[in-house]
């Protein structure tokens, strides 16, 4: 099996560079507005009702999942390797980063191998914010979603997180949180006497497919209520 080349910015001279950062950072707005409705409408038209109630992963039932985020946690500015192997080929594919509900931009642009891997190696992006999760998506030639992956924990300068969001139970032998994404995190440390309901905000350092039903852990360190 041939391995696929990362898609990362080109250094071909200046007028590439200018292209590339064009598309990486600062579209035009028409241009921008109209990927980032494009791609928004159609995960919201794809997301059945009884997605947000699914565990604490990304994926929509009508996008595959992407197999491989690394890491999935640092700051603004962290190069994550993305890669899956189970994506439908497409004459060309298109990587991009984004909130839930909130539109993506692309960061990337290339071909599937023969194979169909798509491998990428993209920059978090110096807005995303500790407050919510980012995920990446690979959409095809028309802008249209193919896959999409579990969330990466934007982390603030001291590495934590913040989460807002309502306490539940979700039956497993640990106080969870559900923050406005529908992201499900159990929650370690000093809790006090939380209860399902509660309307909370968290601050902590995040640990991936943690301890309790491989739920994403926030340590926390401050809590409001």
């Amino acid at each position: 099996m041939s391995s696929s080349s990362p898609l990362t910015a080109p250094d071909s001279g200046p007028a590439t560079r200018s292209r590339w950062a064009w598309m990486t950072c600062q579209p035009p707005f028409t241009a921008r507005s109209a990927l980032l409705f494009t791609v928004t409408s159609a995960i919201l038209a794809a997301t059945p009702p009884e997605a947000a109630a699914q565990r604490k992963f990304a994926t929509i039932d009508s996008l595959r999942h992407i197999q491989s985020v690394e890491p999935r946690t640092g700051p603004p500015g962290t190069v994550v390797k993305v890669y899956t192997e189970n994506l439908p080929l497409q004459a060309r594919i298109h990587v991009g980063v984004g909130a839930m509900r909130a539109g993506f931009e692309a960061l990337a642009e290339g071909t599937q191998d023969i194979w169909g891997e798509v491998s990428a190696t993209v920059r978090i992006p110096a807005y995303a914010t500790w407050e919510r999760p980012v995920v990446f998506i690979v959409f095809n030639g028309n802008f249209s979603p193919i896959g999409i992956s579990d969330p990466f924990h934007v982390t603030n300068e001291e590495g934590l997180v913040r989460r807002a969001g309502r306490i539940t139970d979700e039956g497993l032998g640990c106080v969870t949180l559900r923050d406005g994404d529908q992201y499900m995190y159990a929650l370690a440390g000093d809790l006090g006497d939380l209860k399902p309901g509660d309307e909370v905000v968290v601050e902590g350092t995040v640990t991936v497919d943690g301890p309790c039903d491989g739920a994403d852990q926030i340590a926390v360190v401050n809590l409001k209520r």
